[in-house]
């Protein structure tokens, strides 16, 4: 018993140290059922919510999030017939997903799904980790969701205070209205989650109109452990890339004599594409005129207010005497998470046509808010980036070109990236490789067109182009303005 109680103990140390959990009661173990009523059919269908374990997955830390949703057959012909399991491993740090595996019992044959993260950042939340994500901080938000090969922004939006009584018992709720386009595509009307209030932000009830009819998913009962004793359970080899794989029990639960001492300039990550202390210099030209060299440089990665950080800086290093476009010392530099580039400060400064982009801004990573210094916070996606931090991320997403034929789909990413005191919605439009005359060279680049749903910069056209081997950005365009790569160190 004692050591059962010593266990546990330390168990619940190790979980308070894990950031995920620092601010919620979210525990693996927990799990929680529902409840679907569809108008005068009380029984439309169930669902679950369960954190199953925490562990690590090809050496990363993860909780393991197992989801199930499943429709009954009478209410098919006015909703879609929905049988589907989810397994998600989240990061610990941000609750992005870094595996996804569904299954799909829906169709005639059964259907796997399988999404991998774990070398490229993923896009934003799925639906599973976007409840949980939503629940840390207290069912308020807006968070990008990456659902069917789609971004999708939600906003959680706390209303009137409810009491409710359900099969799991009597609860005091908060009314959150939830929106998005996608439920506005899947016909999806006034969505509303009830969270309790009690700290542990459950779910209790979630309400929308379908057509004619409410949907109501209710919560009938909770399951939590009184022990986590079960998180010193043996460990268990990660399975190979074809398969689901498993998390192998952390060993976070036993305790470590000292804090690891930081380590400045620590190796980033392999699959961001580029190497710490990487500086990229390029001509920049305007209307076919000299304007002078930018350096773009992922500096260094040292500790800020106690949080591992990246800088990226582009700076103004040399300027053309007939120039009137740049000066020297005019620059950019973010500070960034260095897993993830989610960017946690940006200061932007030019003196002369360029001024009117001079800003400085604090991104919350946990809210969601960014606070342009000088002004009022304003609400952004988890994760939206800066441009600087977008050139740096685009090097590792997936920008391969469907093999469908020129008839089938490319494969865009949308991006949300705070532009001119706003969040907006970056599309990523990759083209098939091309040849470009680059410093004299014929070179071997894929194209990729950026919209922005900002008009003035959308009438520009900017677009990159990147190298085949080490998506190293080889050329940037924005309407008369160019900056070609000239020297890589």
């Amino acid at each position: 018993m004692t050591r059962k109680i010593l266990t546990t103990i330390l168990a619940l140390i190790a979980l308070s140290m894990c950031a995920w959990a620092q601010n919620t009661a979210l525990v693996p173990g927990e799990r929680l059922t529902y409840q679907i009523s569809f108008d005068q059919f009380e029984n439309a269908g169930f669902a679950e919510l369960q954190i199953a374990s925490i562990g690590k997955l090809e050496g990363r830390d993860v909780i393991e999030l197992r989801s199930k949703f499943k429709t009954q057959d009478l209410v098919s012909a006015t909703f879609a017939l929905i049988d589907q399991t989810r397994v998600t491993y989240i990061s610990p740090e941000t609750g992005l997903p870094l595996y996804i595996g569904k299954n799909y019992s829906d169709g005639p044959l059964p259907k796997d799904a399988k999404l991998n993260f774990i070398r490229v950042p993923a896009f934003g939340y799925d639906l599973p980790s976007l409840i949980y994500r939503a629940r840390m901080n207290g069912g308020s938000g807006t968070y990008p969701l990456y659902e069917d090969g789609k971004i999708y922004q939600v906003r959680f939006r706390p209303g009137r205070s409810e009491r409710l009584r359900v099969d799991a018992g009597q609860f005091d709720t908060i009314a959150t209205s939830v929106e998005s386009e996608f439920l506005e595509t899947r016909g999806l009307r006034n969505a509303v989650i009830n969270f309790s209030k009690d700290g542990l932000f459950v779910p209790v009830r979630m309400t929308f109109k379908f057509h004619n009819g409410i949907f109501r998913i209710t919560l009938s009962s909770v399951s939590r452990p009184e022990s986590l004793a079960f998180m010193d359970a043996a460990p268990v080899a990660s399975a190979p890339p074809a398969a689901t794989p498993r998390p192998v029990p952390s060993p976070g639960s036993r305790p470590t004599p000292e804090p690891t001492p930081y380590v400045d300039n620590r190796p980033l990550p392999a699959e961001l594409n580029f190497a710490l202390g990487e500086s990229l210099n390029y001509r920049v030209t305007a209307a076919g005129q000299p304007a002078g060299v930018i350096t773009l440089s992922a500096k260094e990665r040292k500790q800020v207010k106690r949080e591992d950080t990246l800088l990226l800086t582009a700076f103004v290093n040399s300027v053309d005497p007939n120039s009137k476009l740049l000066t020297l010392g005019d620059h950019i530099q973010a500070l960034v998470d260095p897993e993830t580039l989610a960017p946690r400060s940006v200061e932007s400064r030019f003196n002369t046509t360029l001024a009117g982009l001079n800003q400085s801004a604090i991104f919350d990573q946990r809210s969601g808010q960014v606070t342009v210094v000088g002004g009022q916070p304003v609400e952004a996606p988890i994760g939206t980036h800066t441009p600087l931090s977008l050139i740096y991320a685009m090097r590792s997403f997936n920008l391969a070109i469907s093999t469908l034929g020129p008839a089938a789909a490319v494969n865009d990413t949308r991006v949300a990236v705070f532009w001119n005191g706003k969040t907006n919605i970056f599309s990523l439009h990759p083209g098939r490789q091309d040849v470009i005359d680059l410093n004299g060279a014929k070179v071997l680049a894929q194209p990729v067109a950026i919209t922005t749903g900002d008009p003035q910069l959308d009438s520009l056209a900017p677009k990159v182009w990147l190298s085949l081997d080490t998506r190293v950005p080889l050329r940037f365009t924005a309407g008369a303005l160019q900056a070609d790569l000239i020297r890589n160190n």
